[in-house]
């Protein structure tokens, strides 16, 4: 086991308790903290972690002081405890992290804050390109730019350009000017839709928007940094990968496998592998760099041992490993450096000093370590759902192998072909179901949608990419160099078909997907909590851990479907009805917006037009939607157009309706019986979610509360 580092002092804090005497409550707590003494120290990036939840869950200052006055109060219990006892330490220490977490977090929102517009404009960007994001699915080619200083623009934007208007290739570390329309980094649309806005504060993004001429480019002119020159040759890779590959999907994934450029992926194909439970094989992460710095060991170590003097005289393990860590880094480097890579990369390298080291290479320790040094570095990444996925799995695929049982069953042993295989097959069956039962929660609060069959696809689809895909990639990309890898390429052509497939069927069968509405902050932590307590605890008190779990997978199936969903600029209004169906406002609306409507509604069937619906009356302008809810029927008034409206007409309309909804500011004499949602009251609120049965209205603005990122006027 690694004891070096971080987790050196932890575990050594309570070497020498022993159980207090006596036959009490704490007598029973201390013994047991005895026995588990050595998982203690892994719930140190836990309390880390949860101090950082805090900050953003909770909602402002006052919140956030409270919970600072709370855990320095569990702290001092931890000393009144007494520090000659494991209860007194654990208290104390967990307590601290806690703290250090939330106040690492709160400090680095106030070190990243910079310059944001507050309303969209249409200007003239001029400035140096930071970085290029290809999307030739979507013929765009995204840019992160750092407009010049006279401007009286954000320190940094994020532009949008048609790939027609584009002359050639674009290179970070050109200039580049062009006119175009900037918008504010967009908040949720809807209460559990994906907070842009905050991801865009710590990313330094003060503006979003989209080219509206052909841009004015120029080359680097010499003056490019080393990290402009890795991303040019990373794009270079991508588009030669892109090229060899028959297919735009194919090619897609091929160049996301070796740069992480997922940009050549068609949406339905996307969208297919997140059905199936094969996204994460697009996002280099664990799997990838695992594959590379193991393939890249063990080839040095059989080249190596080919000499007989290098054999006997050199240490080849520790040459193979330095070997194995140079390409873990460089490929971290090639393909972004984004922090699910990082974090990968440094559990490699922990991975590979146990394994110079002599010890046992792949533990929890371990993956604490790994998250403990993504959390002090990158703490906002906790909030995003390449963290908290790419550690789930990780900790339920180390804590399962790990359980004596299954290890015993695991291990090798003298027997026949058939029973290997088969002893194989199931571990490698139950490691896919522990993953995917450690996933689904993360996937519903995120996404709202989980595969039912990613064990099944995943058990085809890993080892086809592993020991199929990525090594025929590696080596056509070697002969290139000869110009000989035609014959390779076609091959990973093939495989790649192969791995589509997969994700096409499994994403169109019956039932591959369950959805659910947006799920409480609640069900989601008691669910968390219930996880890491079962991976982390060896003694059968473990056990105890399926019960908050199990009350959050409660919570989170009985979570209200809302009837009505109404975006924050007021445009689009969703209508859930009571069969599983949608229908929309505006029927024009773009695939994302139905998209988040359908995922925050928890519904996988195609939206409709209320036009279609027999209660409804609607004209161009205006549409009247009844609805029967709580054992009432509720009328629904909702504007559909920009267009001035006759003021009589409109609030006779209104006086008749029990909700108001419309993207402009509604006259006063508008008066709806119970809600009156205009233009006004959504600057205030953002994007709403209404349940009609229980008459409760949850907001964005309510989520987002009043962190730095917060733009409403509350």
């Amino acid at each position: 086991m690694l004891k070096a580092g971080l987790f050196r002092a932890v575990p050594s804090i309570g070497s020498g308790a022993r159980a207090m005497p006596g036959h009490g409550i704490a007598a029973r707590l201390e013994a047991w903290l005895e026995a588990e003494r050595d998982q203690v120290a892994l719930w140190l990036p836990v309390a880390l972690g949860g101090g950082i939840a805090l900050w953003l869950v909770l909602p402002d200052r006052n919140g956030w002081f409270a919970a600072l006055a709370l855990l320095a109060g569990i702290a001092l219990c931890g000393i009144a405890i007494g520090a000659g006892r494991r209860t007194g330490r654990m208290l104390l220490v967990g307590a601290l992290a806690a703290i250090a977490g939330l106040l690492l977090v709160w400090a680095r929102a106030d070190w990243v804050a910079a310059p944001r517009i507050d309303r969209p404009v249409v200007t003239e960007v001029a400035g140096r390109i930071e970085a290029v994001e290809r999307m030739p699915a979507r013929e765009l080619t995204r840019l992160t730019i750092a407009p010049d200083a006279g401007l009286l623009l954000p320190h940094r934007i994020r532009l949008n350009v048609d790939q027609a208007d584009l002359a050639g290739p674009v290179a970070a570390g050109g200039r580049i000017r062009v006119r175009a329309r900037l918008m504010p980094p967009a908040p949720p649309a809807v209460p559990g839709a994906y907070d842009f806005a905050r991801a865009a504060w710590f990313q330094g993004i003060g503006a979003t928007g989209k080219a509206l001429d052909p841009p004015r480019i120029a080359p680097p002119d010499g003056g490019a940094g080393p990290l402009d020159w890795l991303a040019d040759r990373r794009a270079r890779l991508s588009e030669h990968i892109e090229a060899r590959v028959t297919g735009m999907s194919a090619g897609g994934i091929a160049a996301s496998l070796a740069t992480g450029d997922q940009g050549a992926i068609t949406e339905e194909d996307a969208e297919a592998l997140r059905r199936s439970g094969l996204a994460h094989l697009l996002s280099v992460s664990g799997l990838h760099v695992s594959a590379v710095v193991g393939g890249v060991l063990l080839l040095t170590l059989r080249l190596l041992a080919l000499s007989p003097a290098l054999a006997l005289r050199a240490p080849l393990l520790l040459i193979a490993a330095g070997a194995g860590a140079l390409a873990g880094i460089a490929y971290t480097l090639l393909s972004g450096a984004q922090v699910p890579t990082i974090r990968s990369c440094v559990a490699a390298l922990l991975v590979l000093a146990g394994i110079a080291m002599g010890r046992e290479a792949l533990t929890l320790r371990l993956v604490a370590t790994g998250a403990l040094v993504v959390l002090l570095l990158w703490p906002e990444a906790l909030a995003g759902p390449s963290f908290q996925l790419s550690f789930a799995a990780v900790t339920a695929l180390v804590a399962t192998l790990d359980h004596p049982r299954i290890a015993a069953f695991a291990a090798r042993r003298d027997e026949g072909t058939t029973a290997r295989f088969g002893r194989a097959l199931a571990v490698l069956l139950l490691s896919g179901l522990v993953i995917e039962a450690a996933l689904a929660p993360i996937a519903l609060f995120h996404f709202h949608k989980s595969g039912f069959y990613g064990a099944l696809a995943n058990m085809i689809a890993i080892p086809l990419t592993t020991f199929v895909i990525m090594p025929l990639e590696a080596l056509a990309l070697l002969l290139d160099v000869a110009g000989i890898g035609a014959p390779v390429w076609w091959l990973v052509s093939q495989a790649l078909a192969l791995l589509l497939w997969i994700a096409r069927t499994v994403a169109a069968a019956p039932g591959a997907v369950a959805m659910l509405p947006t799920m409480a902050w609640g069900a989601f932590a008691l669910m968390a909590a219930g996880g890491l307590w079962l991976a982390l605890w060896r003694t059968r008190t473990r056990r105890w851990g399926l019960l908050p779990f199990a009350a959050g997978a409660l919570w989170a199936l009985l979570s209200p479907t809302p009837d009505l969903l109404v975006t924050g600029d007021g445009r689009h209004v969703a209508f859930v009805l009571g069969d599983g169906r949608v229908a929309l406002l505006r029927d024009r609306a773009g695939d994302y917006i139905r998209g988040v409507l359908g995922e925050a509604a928890g519904v996988d069937a195609e939206a409709l037009p209320v036009d279609a619906l027999m209660q409804a009356r609607c004209s161009v302008d205006l549409c009247v939607t009844d609805i029967r809810r709580g054992g009432r029927r509720w009328r629904i008034l909702a504007t559909r157009s920009a267009y001035r409206l006759d003021w009589t007409r409109l609030s006779r309309a209104c006086a008749g309706a029990d909700i108001a909804i419309s993207e402009r500011r509604l006259p006063r004499g508008c008066t709806p019986r119970w809600l009156k949602i205009d233009r006004p009251l959504l600057a205030r609120t953002g994007g709403l979610a209404i349940d009609l049965d229980r008459g409760t209205i949850d907001s964005v603005a309510a989520a987002v509360g009043r962190h730095p990122w917060s733009t409403f006027r509350m």
